[in-house]
């Protein structure tokens, strides 16, 4: 059973404390720490927003997102205790008028205690809120700030914001949070890598032939129409967790697993990713958006009708990417990033394809190749494919066959998930798994690239059926290469 460590004693501010975020993830996150015996009980959870709450008022919305996450684990014997973690206070931070004396009554602020101050709110009021609290005195002291993505819509938004926020906070109080690097999954990819001598000396040009990261998803909007219209896939999915990801599979070792040496091995792999304009993103990049089609035997609708009001849109809903890295280790070596919405079913894997031996023993189709899959989401867990004789007579038969790491089935116990995990980590101060000042920079002046090679070729996105593994031109993408995309589930 995994042994939680106790945080010393903080306060969290949660600005948007009445949001989607703020219910869904970072209240449930902050109750399941408690139930863990993470979270001593003289710290505090303040909730601010615009609507007019009170204490009371607030825990009982706090009760039902908590009890919703929950489900059957669900202690209400815990809950009285925890709930006097949690206050409100009412304010608008970008307001003059705003009641800043009564959210310091709710601190400590003696320079020692952490306080934390998580923006869960649209990126545009970033700056506005750190400069509110730095005038007010908050941002002195054991103080730090959570920025939620996106952090900007290209790269001179982005600077506009980290410059903004860096006016305020050090370096070293930012927390740039992006929820798949808290995933267990994705962490256990250095421990697979760095751990184990088995991987590490293949991992590299010599052995592997491509790597594979997909990040699909079964749901459209869902609420989210005005925002993701204005952003797409590629900045909406690509911009971060998929380049993280990337970043995380490519990036040489680290001298040791602290903040900036971790971080400063990711900024390599970002400045070394080779830029794909002009015609090259005619060949390298697949765009798409779904159109009506089925799932589960039910019609589902197409991305165009989804949003309220408009006829159509060029807005991309699927993107596809061949993309390379310059430098010594991974010259040659494709990295396809796929990530869509309404694909046929949801699913988050890494998959390192390596290459096939040199030559085959056992005849015509039996020269497979090994393959390692690190699946994220849903059910994590590890599979390396290895090659194993077929029993029964009739012939030497090879088959693939994965030796399974499953999370649910070898840790039976639950464990944090990404919100968990990275709100402690905040709260002890440990910076590895946020993204540093110029790795926002460097993923956006990537993406920037692309988006304008998209602008200037004016070309629609490819049309899907919701329901479908995206447009043909993504499997069109992989079989020009005599590859295709993992689909195994």
């Amino acid at each position: 059973m995994a042994k939680f460590i106790p945080v010393d004693p903080f306060d969290i501010v949660i600005f948007g404390g009445t949001g989607d975020l703020s219910r869904r993830k970072l209240l449930p996150a902050l109750f399941h720490r408690w139930l863990d015996g993470q979270i001593p009980e003289n710290s505090a959870i303040v909730g601010t927003a615009r609507s007019d709450l009170d204490d009371k008022a607030y825990r009982a919305m706090a009760r039902d997102a908590c009890e919703k996450a929950t489900g059957e684990n669900w202690d209400d014997k815990e809950w009285k205790k925890f709930e006097k973690l949690i206050h409100y206070v009412s304010i608008d931070a970008t307001s003059a008028k705003a009641d800043w004396p009564t959210l310091k009554s709710k601190l400590t602020m003696d320079g020692e205690r952490a306080c934390v101050f998580y923006l869960a709110t649209a990126p545009s009021l970033y700056v506005a809120i750190c400069n509110a609290l730095g005038r007010e005195g908050l941002a002195e002291g054991n103080t730090r700030v959570v920025l939620e993505k996106p952090i900007g819509t290209d790269l001179e938004s982005a600077r506009a914001i980290n410059d903004g926020v860096g006016a305020v906070f050090s370096e070293r109080q930012v927390f740039r949070i992006d929820h798949y690097l808290g995933k267990e999954t994705v962490q256990n990819l250095m421990v697979l890598r760095f751990g184990n001598i088995l991987f590490e000396p293949l991992w590299s040009r010599n052995y592997i032939d491509h790597v594979q990261i997909t990040v699909a998803e079964d749901l459209g909007l869902e609420g989210r129409a005005d925002y993701y219209d204005r952003s797409g896939a590629l900045r909406d999915m690509v911009q971060n967790h998929m380049l993280q990801l990337l970043c995380l599979t490519a990036m040489e070792p680290p001298n040791q697993l602290e903040d900036d040496d971790v971080r400063t091995e990711k900024i390599k792999v970002l400045n070394a990713l080779m830029p794909i304009h002009g015609e090259a993103a005619k060949k390298q990049t697949v765009r798409g958006q779904y159109k009506a089609g089925m799932k589960g035997g039910e019609a589902v609708r197409g991305y165009a009708d989804e949003l309220s009001g408009e006829d159509k849109s060029d807005t991309e809903t699927f993107v596809a990417i061949k993309a390379g890295i310059d430098n010594w280790r991974w010259a040659g070596v494709p990295f396809y990033l796929r990530t869509g919405k309404r694909m046929s079913h949801r699913h988050s894997d890494i998959v390192i394809q390596f290459k096939k031996t040199p030559h085959s023993l056992f005849g015509e189709g039996n020269d497979m190749a090994n393959r390692l899959v690190i699946r994220l989401q849903p059910d994590e867990g590890v599979r390396l494919f290895v090659q194993i004789k077929e029993p029964g007579p009739g012939g030497l038969r090879v088959k693939s066959m994965p030796l399974n790491l499953s999370y649910a089935e070898s840790f039976t116990v639950r464990y944090p998930d990404a919100y968990e995990r990275l709100l402690m980590d905040v709260v002890r101060g440990n910076l590895s798994l946020f993204m540093r000042k110029d790795e926002v920079e460097a993923a956006w002046a990537w993406v920037d690239s692309l988006i304008e090679a998209w602008e200037q070729a004016g070309d629609a996105p490819e049309p899907y059926p919701a329901g479908s593994d995206g447009p043909l031109a993504a499997a069109m993408l992989m079989d020009r290469d005599d590859r295709a995309w993992w689909e195994g589930l």
